[in-house]
Formats: C-alpha cells, structure tokens, sequence
C-alpha cells in the first residue's frame, strides 16, 4: 500500500491556544484537548471556557452545547481531511488503488494527531443525548459514500465479488478499520492486548480487504 502524505489538521494541539486566534477557535482547540485526555463526560464547558481564556457564553454563543461542540470538531477534522481525499482520488487511476491510498491516508491522519485519534474512536460512535451520533458530519457521509462509489466501480469491473453487498462490505470495512486504530490505542492507555505497530496494522487491515476481492486464477 502506497504511503499518502497526511494533512496536518490542526498544529500545536498540546500547547495552549495561541492568543492570537479568535474566541471560536480557542475553544476548539481547548476541547479537542481536554475530551481527548479527560474524557468527553468529564471535560466541563467551564473547564473549557477557562482553558480557552474565554466565558461560557462565547462557547454557547458559538456551538451551542458541548455535543454541538464536539461536532463541530469532527466537522473541523473532516473539512482538513478533504482536500487529502480529493487528491487521492485524482492522483490514482485504478479504484483499487484509490480505495488503497484512502485508507492509507486516514491511518496517517489519525497517527499523526492524536487526540484527534482518541475522540473519533472512543467519542465519536456513542449516540449522545440528542439522540444522533456526533461522528457522522457532512464530511464523513461524503467519506462513506466515496468508499461506497469505489466499491460499486470494483464491483462492476469484476474485481468485487459479485456475491456481497456494498453497504456491507463498506461496514466490515470500516470495522476492521476503526477496530485495529482502537484496540491500538487502548493498548498504549490501558494495556490492552493489542501490541502491534502500524506496519502489522497495516498488513492486517490489507488481508482483510484483499478478502472481498475475486481470487485470481
């Protein structure tokens, strides 16, 4: 699997928010990194305002709720993530290829920052009070059905077995892949039995991929 250049999607996110940004986006970068170290359910907006060097009014004023808060972050993560994407796709020819350079991308990301990591895998799933599962942002559901597209041409050249269902194969897709990046990450937070680097998770999610796939004869 070829190795993509991952987007830097937000700098200095271990440091205190530089002075110079506005309200908005100081109380951004202070959550990413109070959620992703203290938990979403024990991260405060009071905690968080105070981090952010602002009031509790700025950060109702600008996101509403904490749940509106926390969105807003994926949003955020997805937007910075789309330029990656789109040069992807135009960079390979073949969907194979392009499906491959993906998930690259989206591993590199999520190693290179990792608070980011940390709240899409252990935030992002959990359907909030609201009722509805902060993860799935507009940016998402355009990854989602950029896979979902990929699969389909896969599928219509041969390539794809012609037995399984794309919205299914993109779901165990998408599990093995959020699986690997989480059970890694608990194993550095909590000693969970999964030590392996990001070589072997790579080579374990390409298995898993290559399992959809027509067997050359």
């Amino acid at each position: 699997m070829e190795r993509s250049s991952s987007p830097t999607l937000l700098p200095g996110l271990n440091e205190q928010p530089p002075a110079e940004l506005s309200s908005h986006d100081r109380i951004l970068h202070a959550a990413r990194r109070l959620f992703a170290t203290d938990g979403y359910e024990n991260a405060t907006t009071s905690a968080i305002a105070r981090t952010a060097g602002t009031s509790e009014s700025q950060l109702i004023k600008h996101f509403g709720s904490k749940e509106g808060l926390l969105e807003a972050i994926f949003d955020q993560a997805w937007q910075r993530m789309g330029a990656g994407i789109g040069q992807v796709l135009e960079r390979y020819a073949s969907p194979r290829e392009k499906l491959q350079a993906l998930t690259e991308l989206l591993i590199s990301a999520l190693e290179t920052d990792k608070e980011l990591r940390t709240l899409m895998l252990l935030e992002g799933r959990r359907i909030r009070r609201h009722g509805h599962m902060v993860l799935l942002t507009r940016g998402f559901l355009q990854l989602l059905g950029a896979v979902d597209a990929l699969l389909r041409e896969l599928q219509e050249a041969g390539e794809l077995r012609q037995d399984l269902n794309i919205e299914a194969v993109r779901s165990a897709l998408v599990g093995s892949f959020e699986g690997l990046l989480r059970d890694q990450l608990l194993a550095e937070r909590v000693s969970f039995p999964a030590r392996y680097d990001g070589t072997e998770l790579r080579v374990a999610f390409r298995t898993v991929l290559d399992c959809f796939f027509e067997k050359k004869t």
